[in-house]
């Protein structure tokens, strides 16, 4: 405790690691054996010893957060669970102990802040008075007596109570409080409500005014209604969760969901045909308290087991593309819209199977009347190949029915013209995106889609896809600010300092065979975690593609060059790149090496033949798209104009720039710095 600088209040917890520890220790030699290992007669494991008092960081699996908020807390290392494999680890914003499993050390750091524990069970044990009865000479008002507040005990502080109680004979200090008839606290989640009258002065309440009037039996009884309202254990197995009254609720309310759905229908088990196993999966829901409220339980097909062509016949279902989330995101803009987002629950049991599939009975919920039966599916199931087909299929045909039209190109766009207006809507999987310049119309999509599924509004479109978007009067901008933050981390890449251009021009990468080996696995989560950057940072591209052509068989100076983005002098085959806007609005780029060596250079001014409808014997080998284009120039459908070099913008995906150039184009892509 002295070396970590943990106060005394902490003496409890380090007395129990203390246990847990020496436990595990072999302490005399003479016996050669550890006390754990006299007790299990087995060895036990130490891997996981971290030193006591440390930093760590626990994962926020409770407070509601959004997608940019850290997704861990600050706390203490205090010790080891005694019930299971999980941490101890006190936290240091709420100022209570938590147990978990997903928890990261930092050894070599100690706190220096100020800690101090929340009251223990024992300590409000010890503080709340009984309740007395008024002396004859008092003369009160029921109705202007303190208003009693619905106390609600931290597990966490119970989970902890015996290791921080405190002596019967310590004090409790009264709050002051000015002196006034009437004094009135917000009944909200950090204050209780009080009342107070002439012959109840605030200052004559002993204890917090916050915590609200109880008795020793009222601790009590909360508590152990709290205890019996959900289970806190999650459960690894079935057999486990049917010893649990809570997790048998949840799992017959999943049951019932099905039913209520019209999934399924038991049936004789039939011959010859592939049944197809189910298991259960287990949540805990949690509040924004990060109380635990809800025991989820979810059945899940086991679709590994499924046969092609058997089982299913197609799995494939349309998602859309980012570029398509980018053109719908700029006509929005250009058409001054507000783009909306909802989520469809639970949306693959509103999928209507083609395919005959049987599955197995629920684990621990088998017709008592019928063990060997099975279910025949009529809709589909999480798990299932064909489930993201069957939704998708479902949607299709009520948006068709609904009067919209699906796109010819893009077939998760959907449009519903009325009058001058048309609203558009986006489909990624359960995920929906909809706007209109008429917000009737808007309203009348999210009232239809009410009407069949269960949905989720979401308000305004904020993150899709990864893309964090903000809507302004001015436009609409997409960025990964907090992605780019998450990855520096992960690459200890905080430190590093900003560079003028994306690509040097003056370092070249090679292959390097005799270069020295680097991790495979993290070279090519880095080239991953870029590609997936691109999708908003356009000036990455030509970099990234250049570095990813080394994924086989990198080397140090491939990493370096990853991290530094050197140029490439690799062979002669040239790069293709080009970026396409609407109106103003950049919407896809792309930056890809080609396939052969240009062989003249009419190949590559390809896009210059197509306004000369001459045809020539070292032109045969361009591909059948430049004469597509050279007939729609022809008929005055597509119009081709001159770029100076010094404005080429489709140069930044082909080659590396010098700084000025660089800061050019960017500007005229549309890129700016937030």
């Amino acid at each position: 405790m002295i070396h970590a600088g943990l106060p005394m209040s902490f003496w409890a917890e380090a007395v129990n690691t203390m246990c847990f520890t020496q436990n595990r220790s072999l302490i005399h030699r003479i016996h050669k054996k550890t006390p754990y290992e006299m007790l299990k007669d087995r060895k036990s494991d130490v891997s996981f010893f971290h030193v006591f008092g440390c930093i760590c960081y626990i994962l926020n699996q409770r407070d509601p957060r959004s997608k940019f908020e850290p997704k861990a807390d600050k706390g203490i290392f205090v010790g080891y669970s005694s019930i299971s494999k999980a941490f101890r680890v006190f936290h240091v914003n709420r100022q209570c102990v938590e147990e978990s499993i997903h928890v990261k050390f930092d050894e070599e750091s100690y706190t220096d802040e100020k800690v101090t524990h929340s009251p223990s069970i024992f300590q409000e044990l010890l503080s709340c008075p009984f309740d007395e009865a008024p002396s004859a000479g008092d003369k009160t008002d029921s109705s202007d007596s303190i208003v009693p507040v619905p106390c609600s005990l931290n597990r966490d502080t119970a989970a902890t109570s015996a290791d921080n109680s405190l002596g019967a004979n310590e004090t409790l200090e009264s709050k002051d409080s000015p002196e006034t008839d009437n004094v009135s606290v917000s009944n909200s989640p950090e204050s209780a409500s009080v009342t107070e009258h002439r012959d109840h002065p605030v200052d004559r309440i002993i204890g917090n005014i916050h915590d609200g009037v109880r008795t020793r039996s009222s601790v009590f009884n909360n508590f152990c209604m709290y205890v019996n309202f959900v289970s806190m254990i999650l459960p690894d197995k079935v057999h486990t969760a049917l010893q649990d009254a809570d997790w048998i609720k949840a799992m017959q309310e999943e049951l019932n969901e099905f039913e209520r759905h019209k999934v399924w229908t038991l049936v004789p088990r039939p011959f010859g045909k592939t049944i197809t196993g189910t298991r259960w999966v287990y949540r805990n829901k949690v509040d924004k308290n990060g109380i635990i409220t809800r025991n989820k339980a979810r059945l899940v097909a086991q679709g590994f087991t499924q046969i092609e062509s058997i089982d299913y016949e197609e799995t494939f279902a349309p998602v859309a593309r980012i570029e398509a989330i980018r053109l719908f995101l700029a006509y929005a803009s250009y058409m001054n819209f507000i783009v909306y987002q909802m989520d469809v629950k639970t949306a693959f049991l509103h999928g209507v199977l083609e395919e005959e599939v049987f599955l197995n009975q629920p684990p621990g919920f088998v017709d008592k009347d019928h063990p060997d039966y099975v279910y025949r599916l009529d809709k589909a199931v999480y798990g299932l190949k064909q489930a993201p087909r069957a939704w998708y299929e479902t949607l299709t045909s009520y948006l068709l029915e609904n009067g919209y039209r699906r796109g010819a190109i893009d077939n998760t766009l959907f449009i519903k013209n009325k009058g001058s207006y048309m609203v558009l809507v986006q489909i990624y999987v359960d995920d929906i995106i909809f706007g209109s310049p008429n917000e009737t119309l808007s309203k009348e999509f999210a009232e239809i889609m009410s009407q069949r599924f269960e949905m989720s509004m979401m308000g305004k479109m904020t993150f899709f896809l990864g893309l964090e978007v903000q809507q302004q009067k001015s436009g609409i901008s997409i960025c990964q600010s907090k992605y780019i933050s998450d990855l520096l981390v992960k690459y200890s890449l905080s430190d590093c300092k900003p560079a003028s251009t994306p690509v040097s021009k003056t370092d070249k990468i090679h292959a390097d065979p005799t270069g020295t080996d680097v991790n495979h696995s993290l070279y090519r989560g880095m080239i991953g975690s870029l590609l997936y950057l691109t999708a908003s940072r356009p000036d990455i591209m030509f970099g990234t593609i250049l570095c990813a052509r080394f994924q086989a068989n990198p080397k140090e100076s491939h990493l370096m060059a990853v991290k530094h983005y050197a140029g490439c002098n690799l062979d002669n085959k040239s790069t293709s790149g080009g970026c396409h806007f609407l109106g103003n609005h950049l919407i896809s780029w792309s930056s890809k090496k080609q396939t052969s060596v240009a062989i003249s250079t009419a190949e590559a001014d390809a896009i210059q033949i197509t306004q000369n409808p001459v045809q020539h014997s070292k032109t045969k080998h361009i591909e059948i798209r430049h004469h597509f284009i050279r007939d729609n120039v022809e008929k005055g459908k597509v119009v081709l104009e001159h770029v100076k070099t010094s404005e080429q913008l489709a140069d930044i995906f082909t080659k590396a720039l010098d700084s000025q150039s660089t800061a050019y184009i960017i500007g005229e892509l549309g890129m700016i710095t937030l």
